[in-house]
C-alpha cells in the first residue's frame, strides 16, 4: 500500500494516477475520515494533558488534606471521554487502512499513460514465427490427435476449464517445469522452494491480492484459506514481519506450484484448448531488493524469463504495459508474449513487475542499511514461466505435418525422446 502521509500530502497526485489507470479513488471520503482523525486525535491529547495536570493537583491537594471528591468524578468523566476517544481513533484508523488497500500503486515515470492494452509500447522481439507447408493445427487439435490432452474427461472429472494431460503430454509438462527449475537454480542464481498451495487472507492481503481481488480466486467455505491464485504470494510472505540483512540482498528465490483462479471476468474468453485455466502450474520468480537496485534487477528479471524462451526457440516479444493495462500492485511491468501459429498472434506467457515497496509495506518487510535507519525494500516477481501455456506454444510451434511433435533439443534428456509420435490412425 501507499503510506498514509504520501498519500494525504499528494492529493493532486492520487487523482491523476487513478485516473491514468482507469480507476475511481475517493480522495474526499478519505479527506474527510483523515480530517475527522486528526480532530479526534487533537482534542484526545488535549484531554489527556488536562487528565496529567489534573492528577498532579489531585496529589497535591490530597496530601494537603483537602476534599478531592469532586475533582475526581471530573477525572473520571474525563478519563471515560478518552476512552471514546480512543476507541473512534482506532475505528478511524481501521477504515483509512482499509482505504488504503483499494488504492493502487503508483506507476514509475518511465511507463507510458494509456487507457487499456492498445497503448503497450513493444519494446523487442527475438527470433521469428515458424514457417510450415501446412496449415497449422491449434493445440487442442495437434494434443488430441496425438493422444497427450484429453479435454473430454477432463470435462467429466471437473468442468469445462480444466486439463488432462496424457502420456508424453503429461511428461511434457513436468519436463518443462524441471527445466525452468533447472536454469533457474543453477545458472540465474534463484533458491527453489515448495511451499503450500494454500494460503491465508493475511497472506493474500500482504500481497495485494485481498481485498480487490476476492472474486477472482477461491475461497475454502468456512476457513480462512485460499487456494492460491499465484506463489507470488508465498514468496512474498517468505519474509513477512521481517527485518532483513543489507548485504544479503537481492535475495533471488523461485518456486513451482499449482495456481488457481476463477476467470470470473474471462466470460467467453480462450473457450477452447488450455489457455485460460481454472488450474495450472507456473514457476514463479521473485526478488527482494534494494530501492536503488530494483529497476536494474528488473531488466534481469525479464532477461531470466526470455532466456528460457530462447533456449527452446520459441518467438516472442517484450511488451511495457501502460498504465491503464497494469496490475494493482505493480509500479512497471513488462509482458512477454510467445507466438502461435494457430491464430498468427502473441499470446501472453510471463508478466515481469517492480512493485517498489508497495508490497513491502503491506507485509512489513524492511532492511537495514549500515549505519542508517530501516527502509522497506523493494519486491519483483515474475512467470518464469506458464508451463501450461509454454506447453501449449511447443506443441503448437513444434508440430508437423504428419502430427508429431518435435521436442526441442534442451526438454530431450527431461523427456527421454525427442518426438511425440504422430497418431496411428
Amino acid at each position: 500500500m501507499l503510506d498514509l502521509s504520501f498519500v494525504r500530502e499528494h492529493a493532486d497526485l492520487i487523482r491523476q494516477m487513478g485516473q491514468n489507470r482507469g480507476v475511481t479513488i475517493d480522495l474526499d471520503a478519505f479527506q474527510a475520515l483523515d480530517a475527522e482523525r486528526r480532530r479526534v486525535v487533537t482534542e484526545a491529547e488535549r484531554l489527556k494533558a488536562l487528565r496529567n495536570r489534573s492528577s498532579e493537583d489531585i496529589g497535591q491537594r490530597k496530601q494537603a488534606g483537602e476534599d478531592i471528591a469532586a475533582l475526581a468524578a471530573e477525572m473520571k468523566q474525563t478519563s471515560q471521554q478518552i476512552r471514546e476517544y480512543d476507541e473512534r481513533i482506532a475505528e478511524l484508523d481501521e477504515q483509512l487502512r482499509r482505504f488504503l488497500l483499494t488504492v493502487p500503486n503508483l506507476p514509475d515515470a518511465t511507463v507510458p499513460v494509456g487507457r487499456d492494452a492498445r497503448d503497450n509500447v513493444e519494446v523487442r522481439r527475438w527470433g521469428a514465427p515458424p514457417q510450415f507447408d501446412f496449415t497449422p493445427r491449434p493445440h487442442w487439435e495437434v494434443g488430441e490427435r496425438a493422444g497427450i490432452l484429453d479435454l473430454e474427461r477432463a470435462t467429466r472429472i471437473a468442468g469445462s476449464r480444466f486439463a488432462l494431460y496424457r502420456g508424453l503430454g503429461a511428461r511434457l509438462e513436468r519436463a518443462l517445469a524441471n527445466f525452468f527449475l533447472d536454469v533457474h537454480t543453477r545458472e540465474h542464481g534463484y533458491t527453489e522452494f515448495l511451499p503450500p498451495f494454500i494460503v491465508s487472507t493475511d497472506s493474500l492481503t500482504a500481497v495485494g491480492q485481498l481485498p480487490k481481488f476476492a472474486a477472482d480466486m477461491f475461497h475454502l467455505e468456512g476457513t480462512d484459506w485460499w487456494l492460491t491464485p499465484t506463489a507470488e504470494v508465498e514468496l512474498t510472505n517468505l519474509h513477512r514481519g521481517e527485518t532483513l540483512d543489507a548485504d544479503s540482498l537481492p535475495l533471488r528465490v523461485c518456486a513451482w506450484t499449482a495456481c488457481f483462479r476463477s476467470e470470473a471476468g474471462a466470460a467467453g474468453r480462450d473457450t477452447r484448448g488450455i489457455v485460460r485455466q481454472h488450474q495450472f502450474q507456473k514457476v514463479e520468480m521473485y526478488k527482494f531488493t534494494r530501492p536503488d537496485e530494483s529497476y536494474d534487477e528488473l531488466e534481469k528479471l525479464v532477461r531470466d524469463a526470455e532466456d528460457l524462451l530462447q533456449r527452446l526457440g520459441l518467438h516472442h516479444r517484450v511488451i511495457l504495459l501502460s498504465t491503464g493495462d497494469m496490475g494493482f500492485a505493480s509500479a512497471k511491468t513488462y509482458d512477454i508474449e510467445v507466438w502461435l501459429p494457430s491464430t498468427g498472434a502473441f499470446m501472453e506467457i510471463s508478466s515481469c513487475s517492480n512493485c517498489e515497496s508497495f508490497q513491502a509495506r503491506r507485509a512489513g518487510i524492511r532492511f537495514r542499511p549500515k549505519g542508517g535507519k530501516s527502509e522497506f525494500v523493494h519486491t519483483l516477481n515474475g512467470s518464469g514461466l506458464a508451463v501450461g501455456r509454454t506447453w501449449v506454444a511447443l506443441v503448437e510451434n513444434y508440430q508437423q505435418a504428419d502430427g508429431s511433435i518435435v521436442i526441442p533439443e534442451p526438454l530431450v534428456p527431461y523427456m527421454g525422446v525427442d518426438r511425440i509420435p504422430a497418431p496411428k490412425s
